[in-house]
């Protein structure tokens, strides 16, 4: 990916080298991440049709001159959560001040194609912060550690990723390149911009009335339009002429290698489908692959379509 010398996000809070304090109370919705090779926690809520009567209520507000953002945006006014005590000053390398840029980069880019998705929509896009932080981290939904991989928080607006999770990325999942980290990035934007249209909101409560089969297969729907939403994302950067090649292969291979199939055969040599809530490497691929094609949210109905 073609990234140095191009503006850089403003909304990067580095954190790096503070501590998190203790388990924080949960504000907001859960946290919506990238898998790790391990269960996420059960959710609860119910069927897909409020979804996706959400989603068709966005647009019908809109034409009704009805700005839906601020009905149905959700987490919004949360409390405040401050920034974690300073401790001892974190040496910074090289590699850590590059890569900060890197995702700096990577953030201003999500913020250019969201910020036109949605003018084109007639709305103001919110921009997400990005939290940069090491080991542990407290965000108004609850305490984490850099185990929990990257995520979003409705409740506050903001993503989280320790930067050592790109190591990781390469190194257990086999999905290396910068286009792949830029991949985990989009996605969690792509959460992010659910939150703003009402998919979050509605499914944090749903979740509550449903069983556990059902609350992971809604789950899976909604990290499929996080993927498609990343390709969308991909799209309008590979029109920018900003690829290069072998960028969508390895963000393709990071989709396959986070599938919840090949992460349970990597962790624990088999796989139980009822317990998947990403999706599979199939699907995983595939969604993205509607986003990077198209460039249009309506190639993202993962609520209406078979996934």
């Amino acid at each position: 990916m073609r990234w140095k010398g191009r503006r850089q996000s403003s909304n990067v809070e580095d954190r790096r080298g503070q501590t998190g304090g203790g388990p924080g109370i949960g504000r907001g919705g859960g946290r919506i991440r990238i898998p790790m090779g391990r269960q996420l926690g059960t959710r609860r809520g119910g069927g897909i049709s409020g979804i996706v009567m959400l989603v068709i209520l966005f647009f019908v507000l809109k034409a009704c001159g009805i700005d839906p953002l601020q009905i149905l945006a959700g987490g919004g006014n949360a409390p405040r959560v401050d920034a974690p005590r300073q401790t001892a000053p974190q040496t910074t390398t090289r590699s850590d001040d590059q890569m900060k840029q890197f995702v700096s980069v990577v953030l201003a880019e999500t913020e250019d194609v969201w910020n036109g998705i949605f003018k084109a929509e007639g709305f103001n896009y919110r921009e997400p912060a990005l939290v940069l932080f090491s080991a542990q981290v407290q965000s108004a939904c609850g305490y984490a550690s850099a185990a929990s991989g990257p995520f979003y928080c409705p409740g506050d607006q903001k993503v989280y990723i320790d930067l050592s999770f790109y190591d990781q990325l390469s190194r257990q999942f086999g999905a290396s390149g910068d286009f792949a980290q830029a991949y985990v990035l989009a996605h969690e934007v792509g959460h992010h911009a659910q939150n703003l249209i009402g998919v979050l909101p509605e499914f944090n409560r749903m979740r509550q009335s449903m069983s556990k089969t059902e609350a992971n297969q809604m789950s899976i729907r909604v990290e499929l339009q996080a993927d498609c939403f990343a390709g969308i994302w991909a799209h309008y950067t590979a029109q920018k002429g900003l690829l290069e090649k072998g960028d969508l292969e390895e963000a393709l291979n990071a989709a396959h290698q986070i599938g919840d199939d090949t992460l349970q055969r990597r962790t624990q040599g088999f796989v139980v489908p009822d317990s998947f809530n990403h999706g599979t490497s199939k699907q995983r691929a595939t969604w993205f692959r509607h986003g990077l094609e198209s460039g249009k949210l309506t190639a993202c109905d993962t609520f209406n379509n078979p996934v």
